[in-house]
């Protein structure tokens, strides 16, 4: 096992009917700024419910923060924010909401000539030393958003990671009630999200970390189990509770503590959702099944690990063992309806020259967890894709 520091400041509030307890979290003399993205959070009753939790507190309410929220939106509510003289962010929604308020809360104590340079550092932590306190309200499980410091961010058709240890959420507030209007495709983008994110710290080589394996495979597990149920049964709690646990866990830093990572099947993503706009999770989806197959032999031990620890494979080969892995894999994405194959998106050979040249011009020339995974061969990953 790899040396490690790990801290996660996040209080998790957990279960049905808790709302009540964002009144004893937020400050009381806090001027709140709640964000949210389409008008379902107001349908549904979820804004409403914040604000009666939060009393007599001051409220301003920033409204259309998108998927893959753009900087132009969050310069907007950065804006108002700093207007408004507000003290405190509220995010109510799902990864998007959550990443987008991270990044206010950053740029909020900078002046507007300084705020791209928010987005300049990759995944080094940004310099900045302090950022406006902030919480979530959950709505949808996928990103783990609402339990790191990570975001992600959209500027001029490239979408920039960011990390800030300041802008990790005080508390979040994750209510299984609250994913029960989502449409299905967002459940199931969610179940591959999470799925892929422990992937991405799991699959790459050993290192004797038992228990961040052992805790990444009851993870996996646990999504393909309970990930289908929540797809096709809404009035299923319990298995909607182990699916929206299962995707905090998978991005709050404890299985990723110690072991190396990979990131290549997000950052190949990250630029068809950018180009294409093909929601995330579904990008994923679609790019994982043919980066294994051509990763096999560099990703050979942990492979064979996951065939026999997640899939429960016993029978064969080394070689079918793996392979028969990764096409449950993909059965496992189609089965939550999400269609592996490029063309499938309208995305042809053109369409996968314009992915290499955004990676290109990220400088994402050297991905995988051993920096051997050169764009030539991505390229010919997503032409295994058509």
């Amino acid at each position: 096992m790899q040396d490690f520091n790990y801290h996660n400041p996040t209080q998790i509030v957990f279960g049905q009917n808790r709302f009540n307890e964002i009144d004893k979290l937020v400050p009381k003399d806090a001027n709140v700024m709640i964000t949210y993205g389409g008008q379902s959070a107001k349908k549904y009753g979820t804004i409403d419910k914040v604000i009666k939790a939060l009393g007599s507190r001051k409220i301003v309410e920033f409204s259309g923060i998108e998927a893959n929220p753009k900087f132009e939106t969050l310069v907007r509510a950065t804006e108002l924010a700093k207007q408004q003289q507000v003290t405190y962010l509220l995010a109510v929604g799902g990864g998007s909401v959550m990443d987008g308020t991270k990044f206010i809360a950053l740029a909020v104590l900078k002046p507007d000539s300084e705020y791209q340079d928010i987005l300049s550092h990759g995944f080094a932590p940004v310099p900045q030393k302090e950022a406006l306190p902030l919480a979530c309200v959950a709505t949808l499980p996928a990103t783990g958003s609402e339990m790191n410091g990570f975001a992600v961010i959209t500027l001029n058709e490239q979408k920039y990671p960011m990390f800030s240890p300041e802008v990790y959420p005080q508390f979040s507030l994750l209510d299984p009630d609250l994913t029960l209007t989502l449409p299905k495709e967002q459940i199931a983008n969610g179940v591959a999200d999470a799925f892929i994110h422990v992937i991405e710290q799991y699959l790459t080589y050993p290192v004797n970390a038992k228990v961040q394996d052992r805790t990444a495979e009851g993870i996996l597990k646990t999504l393909i189990e309970d990930g289908p149920v929540t797809y096709l049964d809404n009035n299923n709690i319990e298995a909607r509770k182990n699916f929206m646990w299962s995707a905090t866990s998978a991005l709050n830093g404890n299985i990723g503590v110690g072991v190396p990572q990979d990131w290549s099947t997000h950052m190949i993503g990250h630029e068809m959702t950018a180009l294409f706009d093909i929601a995330h999770g579904r990008t994923l989806g679609i790019v994982l099944p043919h980066l294994l197959r051509a990763r096999k032999q560099q990703k050979h031990a942990k492979l064979l690990q996951y065939a026999e620890r997640v899939w429960d494979i016993h029978n064969g080969t080394e070689e079918q063992k793996v392979d028969e892995a990764i096409t449950k894999t993909e059965a496992f994405f189609n089965s939550l309806d999400i269609v592996t194959r490029l063309s499938h998106y309208n995305i042809d050979e053109q369409g996968i020259e314009k992915i290499i040249s955004n990676l290109n011009k990220m400088g994402m020339t050297a991905l995988s967890e051993t920096q051997d995974l050169g764009l030539d061969e991505v390229r010919k990953i997503l032409l295994s894709a058509l």
